[in-house]
C-alpha cells in the first residue's frame, strides 16, 4: 500500500510584530540547513527584505504567500510546486499571527488554514511569567481551526523564568519546544525601509544555530509539524501567447532588489531574461523588447545612478522609442526627471515628467495594499515608501484610480506615457499575462 511522504512543515508566527520571528525563523533555517535539510522558505504577505535573509540562508528563493495579491488556488499551486525536493519547509509569518488586511483577513493565520500547516508561537517572555498563560490560552483557542502546535519563548530572563514559563505550559496543556534566553548581540537592527541586510551574517547565523541547539527541541518540533506533501495544485499563472522576448531586468544589490521569484520564473517562461546594473552597466542589453525596472533604494545610490549618464540615455531613448517599460516604485523614481534631496537634485532619466521629493517636507510613509482597475482586469500590489513626488502643474493626471485594502481612494497615481506604466504600487503579476499591460 503507497504511503504519502511526509516532511515536517510549519508556519511561524507571534503574537506581534518585535517578537524575535524573523531571527529565530532565520535561525531555525540555518540550524536545519546544517543538519543537512534541504529547507524551502516561505514569507507571508508581500514583504522583500524577509525573503532575501531566507534565500541566504537556505540557498532556495524564498516565496511569498499573500492572498491580498494572489487567490486562494494560486497560493496552493505556489506553495505546492516549491515543496519539490525539499526535505522541510518554514513558512515566516507577518505581524501577529491573526493581523490581517481587514481584521484577520489575509493574516498569516488565514494562510496557515489554507494550507492547512501547523502553527509554532513565537513569544516574547520579557516582563511577564505567569500572565502568559492568558495570552496562549487566547491565541491557542481564538481560531480553533488554527493548529497552534507549540510554542517557543524568546528573550528568557533566567532559569527561575523559563521554570515559570514551563508551568504556565503545563496549566494549559500546550507544548514548549524551547525557551531562548536573552542574547542582546542577536538582535537586528533596522534601517530605512526594512531589516539591516548590510551587516554581517556569518557570525550571527553561527551563533543562532549555537542557541538553537542548546535551548529548543528540534527533534520535538519537527516530529510535531510532520505533515503530508501538499498535492499538486492547478491554478491560473501567467502565459503569453507571444513570440518568445528579450526581457532585460534591473538589478543590483540595493537599489533595484525588490524582485518577486515568481516574477522572475514568469519572464522566463515569456523569453530570455537579461538582467544588468543601472549603477555600472553603460546600457540597456542589445535587443530589448520589454524592460523591467522593480523596485529598491534608488534614492539612497544617487550619486551612481545620476552619474551613469549613458545608462540613463539609453533607458530614455528606448522608453521615448515606444519601448514597453513596466517600472514599480523605485523604478518608478529611476524614469522620473530626478531626486530632489537634502544636498541638491540628482537628475535621472527625465522619462516622465515628475520630480520625486526625497528631503523632509516631502518625506512621509505610505503604506498599504493597492488595487487598480486597468485594461479589464484588477491588479493588486502594495506600497511603501517615504519618498513622495513633488506637487506640479506639469504632473499628469492619473491613469487610473487606486483603491486601499478596504476600497478607500488613494491618491498616488498610476502613469501611462506611451508604452510606458509606473507607478509607487509594487505589484503582483503572478496570474496576469504582463504584454496584456500595454495593450
Amino acid at each position: 500500500m503507497k504511503t504519502e511522504l511526509q516532511i515536517p512543515q510549519f508556519l511561524l508566527a507571534a503574537p506581534s510584530s518585535g517578537s524575535g520571528k524573523t531571527t529565530l525563523c532565520r535561525g531555525l533555517m540555518a540550524a536545519l540547513s546544517r543538519k543537512g535539510y534541504r529547507v524551502q522558505p516561505y514569507k507571508c504577505g508581500p514583504d522583500y527584505i524577509d525573503t532575501k535573509f531566507h534565500t541566504a540562508v537556505c540557498g532556495r528563493p524564498s516565496i511569498n504567500l499573500d492572498t491580498f495579491m494572489a487567490t486562494p488556488g494560486h497560493v496552493r499551486a505556489l506553495y505546492a510546486r516549491h515543496t519539490e525536493g525539499a526535505d522541510a519547509c518554514v513558512v515566516e509569518g507577518m505581524m501577529g499571527l491573526f493581523d490581517g488586511y481587514d481584521r484577520d483577513r489575509g493574516s498569516s493565520a488565514e494562510i496557515a488554514g489554507l494550507l492547512s500547516l501547523p502553527t509554532v508561537l513565537v513569544v516574547d517572555a520579557r516582563s511577564t511569567a505567569y500572565s502568559m498563560a492568558a495570552l496562549l490560552y487566547g491565541f491557542t483557542r481564538f481560531r480553533p481551526e488554527v493548529e497552534v502546535v507549540g510554542v517557543i519563548f524568546n528573550r528568557v530572563g533566567s532559569p527561575r523564568h523559563r521554570q515559570m514559563l514551563l508551568q504556565v505550559c503545563a496549566d494549559l496543556d500546550i507544548r514548549c519546544l524551547g525557551c531562548l534566553p536573552k542574547a542582546d548581540e542577536l538582535a537586528q537592527e533596522s534601517r530605512y525601509l526594512g531589516l539591516d541586510f548590510s551587516l554581517p551574517q556569518e557570525s550571527l547565523l553561527a551563533r543562532l544555530a549555537e542557541l538553537i541547539d542548546a535551548h529548543i527541541d528540534l527533534d520535538l518540533l519537527l516530529e510535531q509539524t510532520m505533515r503530508p506533501l501538499p498535492p499538486s495544485a492547478d491554478a491560473p499563472v501567467a502565459e503569453s501567447s507571444h513570440a518568445p522576448l528579450a526581457i532585460s531586468v534591473a538589478r543590483n544589490e540595493e537599489s533595484f532588489c525588490f524582485l518577486y521569484e515568481e516574477h522572475l520564473e514568469i519572464l522566463r517562461r515569456m523569453g530570455s531574461v537579461s538582467f544588468f546594473d543601472p549603477e555600472r552597466d553603460e546600457a540597456l542589453p542589445p535587443g530589448t523588447e520589454l524592460l523591467y525596472l522593480p523596485g529598491g533604494y534608488p534614492e539612497k545610490h544617487l550619486n551612481a545612478l545620476a552619474g551613469n549618464v549613458s545608462m540613463l540615455a539609453s533607458v530614455r531613448a528606448y522608453a521615448r522609442s515606444g519601448g514597453r517599460v513596466l517600472a514599480e516604485c523605485g523604478g518608478m523614481i529611476y524614469l522620473s526627471r530626478g531626486v530632489a534631496h537634502e544636498h541638491g537634485f540628482a537628475p535621472l532619466c527625465d522619462v516622465l515628467p515628475v520630480t520625486i521629493g526625497s528631503e523632509k517636507p516631502h518625506r512621509r510613509l505610505s503604506l498599504g495594499y493597492r488595487s487598480f482597475e486597468w485594461g479589464g482586469r484588477t491588479l493588486r500590489g502594495h506600497e511603501f515608501h517615504y519618498t513622495q513626488i513633488v506637487p506640479d502643474a506639469n504632473v499628469p493626471p492619473s491613469a487610473a484610480t487606486l483603491y486601499d485594502a478596504r476600497g478607500g481612494r488613494v491618491d498616488t497615481p498610476v502613469f501611462r506615457q506611451q508604452n510606458v506604466l509606473a507607478s509607487y504600487t509594487h505589484l503582483y503579476w503572478g496570474e496576469t499575462d504582463v504584454l496584456a499591460l500595454f495593450t
